[in-house]
């Protein structure tokens, strides 16, 4: 199942990341650029070093100059997030280019790349919340408070995956079909941002 595929490198990710733990560190990726391995683990490291990003940024007593550098990075991210996001749907794209679509197919409310980064983002998730299970200097209440939450962060990892392996086999059948729509951002661009747009020249 692709689920439990992606799930694997994405765990292989996030554990990377935090053997130095530092959002600074070198990005290096283990697999080859032509596989959808890559595209995965790519795809996760980004979701990871933004989680710490973000974490960082709501630092009460940060230094305004360096929030201002962080929000940058942020969208920076975000950017190349959802660049990975349509090279991931760009293979699958191709992988289903062949596929006679039924008369009576539907298409799906997002594409299967939109939904795994759903699993990265719920695998970085259960990641923190074992965490906080596991911390020895916390009280019994909030382990037990993060526990209960940690069940539902399963629960739900369990229906997602489900959802993205049947969402994909409907496709694979022509039961659904695939419809990619490129994402537009119109606040980096310096033609669309008024902002940026005024600074020209």
């Amino acid at each position: 199942m692709f689920s439990s595929f992606a799930l694997k490198i994405f765990q292989e990710s996030i554990e990377a990341y935090h053997i130095k733990d530092d959002v600074y560190q070198d990005f290096i990726n283990p697999f080859p650029k032509d596989k959808i391995e890559y595209l995965l683990y790519r795809k996760n490291w980004i979701d990871t070093v933004q989680w710490h990003y973000e974490d960082i940024i709501r630092d009460p007593g940060i230094n305004p100059k360096d929030a201002l550098s962080l929000k940058r990075k942020i969208d920076a991210s975000n950017q190349d997030r959802t660049d990975l996001v349509e090279y991931i749907d760009g293979y699958f794209l191709k992988k289903y280019q062949a596929v006679h679509i039924k008369e009576d197919a539907k298409i799906n409310t997002e594409s299967p790349a939109w939904a795994i980064d759903r699993l990265s983002i719920l695998a970085l998730k259960i990641y923190h919340m074992q965490e906080e299970v596991d911390r020895t200097d916390a009280s019994p209440e909030h382990t037990q408070k993060c526990s209960a939450k940690l069940a539902v962060l399963l629960e739900q990892r369990e229906d997602l995956s489900t959802a993205i392996d049947q969402l994909l086999e409907d496709i694979e059948k022509g039961n659904k079909y695939m419809k990619v729509y490129k994402q537009m951002k119109m606040y980096n661009d310096e033609e669309l941002n008024p902002v940026l747009r005024g600074q020209k020249g």
